[in-house]
């Protein structure tokens, strides 16, 4: 039991893996529960099944629910989903409206889910001591959020940050960033180059010199180039990583190697210290801050 303030709900939602928690009215976590995505069964059924999860752990909890905060890929609009095409069908959701119809949420507040691990860093994390920071995702996808002052920019479209949208490549237009360093694209470079055990595999077989080192090595500079101009462009005091591929502690070596060699001021770059909990912290800071807007 919680009190009369009633409990905390955040929801991560991820294109491999859903996370689900509760929290009291401070903000502590009391349960929190993975579940896998399923991506390509569709949008409906992944959304059903986190829904079915958080009003378990909810009534676990002993409500009442005072707000839930819910974190998602994409740019999300009170009628749907820009930018997040890894889950067919995540497009035509209406997050905050679902968590409110099926859980009776008094207030839901949505965020991207790379803001809310931001958040997460800012008030709990590696950030809280340093302006401007710089987070980059790397999991499914790729993406980075940037703070300024205590706060995460979201961009005039809330799009600040989707770095997996940039050019890579040629000849122009070339392809999009995501396409060659991303979770999603390190399985596919283990299948083509019959590595077992999708990206971890590539990453355990790249630690030895061969076919796999270098292939990886190319991806790896894809994307330090854009973090290059990232911190050309912001000049971050620290740089977070988060994400199950941001954990390798190969590709995060590379990356560090890359930057400091070619960056003219380095800023200090760090895996993030919630593992894979930084989304779901942010979602469970997003519900607590939407609170007073109800009191």
């Amino acid at each position: 039991m919680t009190g009369d303030d009633g409990v905390l709900l955040g929801i991560d939602f991820g294109g491999t893996k859903m996370a689900v928690g509760v929290a009291d009215a401070a903000g502590r976590l009391l349960a929190r529960e993975r579940v896998p995505t399923y991506a390509e069964r569709g949008a409906p059924q992944a959304l059903d099944r986190a829904l079915e999860l958080a009003a378990k752990l909810v009534g676990q909890a002993g409500g009442p629910l005072a707000a839930a905060g819910v974190a998602s890929p994409g740019v999300v609009r009170p009628d749907g989903i820009d930018l997040a095409p890894n889950v067919p069908g995540w497009d035509r959701l209406r997050l905050a409206d679902a968590v409110r119809d099926r859980l009776g949420a008094p207030v839901v507040a949505v965020d991207n889910d790379l803001n809310a691990a931001a958040l997460a860093e800012l008030r709990l994390g590696a950030l809280r001591d340093a302006d401007p920071g710089l987070v980059v995702g790397i999991g499914t996808g790729v993406a980075a959020a940037l703070t300024v002052r205590g706060a995460v920019l979201p961009g005039h479209h809330g799009a600040a940050g989707e770095i997996g949208y940039a050019v890579a490549g040629g000849p122009w237009p070339g392809t999009m960033l995501e396409l060659d360093f991303s979770g999603r694209a390190l399985d596919r470079l283990a299948a083509d180059l019959g590595v077992p055990g999708a990206a971890a595999g590539l990453a355990a077989a790249a630690a030895s010199p061969g076919p796999a080192r270098d292939a990886l090595t190319a991806r790896v500079d894809e994307l330090a180039r854009h973090l290059v101009t990232c911190c050309l462009l912001v000049d971050p005091q620290r740089v977070v990583l988060v994400g199950g591929v941001a954990g390798s502690d190969l590709i995060r070596g590379l990356l560090v190697e890359r930057l400091a060699a070619v960056l003219p001021y380095r800023p200090e770059v760090v895996l993030s210290g919630f593992a894979d909990d930084a989304a779901l912290l942010g979602a469970v800071l997003l519900a607590g801050e939407a609170v007073p807007a109800v009191s």
